[in-house]
C-alpha cells in the first residue's frame, strides 16, 4: 500500500445518514452544515524537536485505506512518523472517528483544535509551549507505538466517553465499505492502483450522489444505474430516467449505447419489466435509424486511457467494459505488467440481463481462462488473445493461446489495495 498524497479534499460519511464530511491532504477534517464558527477540527503533533503543523509540513502523506473513505495520513517526526486515521461510523446516530498512532520510538503529544471531541479519558491538563493554539484546545499524550483515539459526534448525536473504545475499528469499516462496493462487482487485478480507483470511486459516488442531470444527463444515468447496482433503490432512481434518457435518444455519442444498457439493467433491477423493455427497443431503433449500435466505436482501447472526470458511473462502465464488452473479454489484450499473474473479477455486466465471473491461471505462457455466467447467457470471445475461441456456455474453462502482443497499463487515479484473492466465484 504505497502512500500517495492526494490532490484535493477526500468525502468522508455514512451511506443513510445526511452528515458528510471532508478531509484535507493534510488530515484536517471539516464537517458540512456545522452552524457557526469555524468547523474545521485541526491537528498539531508537539515531538521530540518542535511542534509539527500538518498543513504546514512537506512530509505529508495520505492514502486510502483500500480505496475506501478510511483515510491514513503520515506526518513525519523524527525516527517515524505521527499516523492519523479517519473514518465515519453509523454508531451512537454518526461520529467521525480519529486515531493518532505513533510509530516511533519516542513519545509525542497531539493537540486538535477547532471542534469538541469526545475522549475516553480527560484530555492532558498540560501548558502549551512553542505554539499558539486556538482557545478550547486539547492535547493528548501519545507514548511510543502508543494509539489515542478521539471522537467528532455528527450533529444530533450522542457519544459517551465510555463508547469511545468500542467504536467500530478502522479495519472493520473498510472491511464494510469493500462489501458493499463489491455488491455491483469485485475486481482482483494485479494493478493495484487501477482496484483501489473503482473503489474509491464508488464509494465517492455513494457519499456525493450522481452528477448533475442537467450539466451531464449521460453522466447522471451512468451514475444512478450505478448506485442500483451498489444496492442503492432502484425504484427511486426509476422516477428520473425519463427525462435524461429522452435528451439523450437521438445522439449519436458512442457512449449512448453503453448508458442505455445501463439504464436497461437499473429498471431489471426495479423489477420494471416494461420499462426494460421500452429501453430494449430504443436500442434497436437507435441501430435501424444509423445511430451508435455498438458501444464504443471511439471507446477505451486500454486501461492507460480511461480518466476519471466528474461521472463515476461513467468512469466504472469503461473500465468494466474493458475486461468484459458484450461477452467480448479483455478486448484490448491482457496488459504486459499482468503477464504470468494470476487475476479474477466477479459480476461484471455482460449484457443488460447477464454478468461474467471469470478467473486467469497460467499455464507457462498460455493463460487458463475459468468462467461462469449468471443470467442469460451471452457468446463469450476474446479476440485479442485467441481469436479462435468462442463459448456459450454457461460455465466452463479452456486453455488461450499465448499472448503475444502484449499491451500496457497505466491509470492516473486514487490508489487502493485488492482484496484477498479468491477462489471461487460465490
Amino acid at each position: 500500500m504505497a502512500p500517495v498524497a492526494s490532490a484535493q479534499s477526500i468525502t468522508i460519511g455514512v451511506t443513510g445518514q445526511y452528515a458528510r464530511g471532508s478531509v484535507s491532504p493534510w488530515g484536517d477534517v471539516r464537517l458540512q452544515a456545522e452552524a457557526g464558527g469555524d468547523p474545521t477540527l485541526r491537528w498539531f503533533v508537539a515531538a521530540d524537536d518542535r511542534w509539527h503543523v500538518p498543513g504546514d509540513e512537506v512530509a505529508v502523506r495520505q492514502n486510502r485505506i483500500d480505496g475506501t473513505p478510511v483515510l491514513e495520513t503520515r506526518l513525519r517526526i523524527p525516527d517515524g512518523d505521527a499516523v492519523q486515521r479517519i473514518w465515519s461510523v453509523a454508531d451512537c446516530g454518526g461520529a467521525t472517528i480519529i486515531e493518532v498512532e505513533n510509530d516511533s520510538p519516542l513519545p509525542f503529544a497531539v493537540a486538535f483544535s477547532g471542534l469538541d471531541l469526545v475522549t475516553e479519558r480527560p484530555p492532558a491538563d498540560i501548558p502549551i509551549k512553542g505554539i499558539d493554539l486556538p482557545d478550547g484546545a486539547i492535547i493528548m499524550p501519545v507514548g511510543h507505538h502508543a494509539t489515542v483515539r478521539a471522537v467528532l459526534p455528527h450533529r444530533g448525536a450522542m457519544v459517551h466517553p465510555s463508547q469511545v473504545s468500542a467504536l467500530p475499528s478502522a479495519q472493520a469499516v473498510v472491511r464494510g465499505w469493500l462489501t458493499v462496493v463489491h455488491r455491483a462487482s469485485r475486481l482482483d487485478l494485479p494493478e493495484e492502483s487501477l482496484v483501489g480507483a473503482l473503489t474509491a470511486a464508488r464509494c465517492d459516488l455513494l457519499l456525493d450522489g450522481p452528477v448533475g442531470i442537467d450539466d451531464d444527463p449521460a453522466g447522471f444515468l451512468f451514475d444512478i444505474a450505478e448506485l442500483g447496482r451498489l444496492g442503492d433503490d432502484s425504484e427511486r432512481w426509476m422516477s428520473e430516467v425519463a427525462d435524461p434518457i429522452a435528451s439523450i435518444s437521438r445522439s449519436n455519442e458512442p457512449e449512448i449505447e453503453a448508458v442505455l444498457r445501463s439504464c436497461e439493467r437499473l429498471a431489471l433491477a426495479a423489477g420494471d419489466e416494461r420499462a426494460a423493455g421500452d429501453i430494449a427497443r430504443l436500442r434497436v431503433r437507435r441501430v435501424t435509424d444509423g445511430l451508435s449500435g455498438v458501444a464504443g466505436e471511439t471507446r477505451s482501447t486500454s486501461f492507460s486511457d480511461v480518466r476519471r472526470g466528474q461521472s463515476v458511473g461513467r468512469f466504472v462502465a469503461s473500465i468494466e467494459r474493458l475486461v468484459c464488452d458484450g461477452g467480448e473479454i479483455l478486448r484490448s489484450g491482457i496488459p504486459k505488467s499482468w503477464l504470468g499473474m494470476n487475476f479474477e473479477v466477479h459480476g461484471v455486466p455482460a449484457g443488460p440481463r447477464s454478468t461474467l465471473s471469470y478467473a486467469v491461471r497460467w499455464h507457462g505462457e498460455r493463460p487458463a481462462v475459468l468462467w461462469e455466467q449468471k443470467g442469460e447467457a451471452c457468446r463469450l470471445s476474446a479476440p485479442a488473445i485467441d481469436p479462435e475461441w468462442t463459448s456459450q456456455e454457461i460455465v466452463g474453462e479452456t486453455l488461450w493461446a499465448a499472448p503475444s502482443k502484449p499491451t500496457k497499463i497505466g491509470l492516473i487515479a486514487d490508489l487502493g489495495n485488492p482484496p484477498a484473492e479468491s477462489a471461487s466465484f460465490g
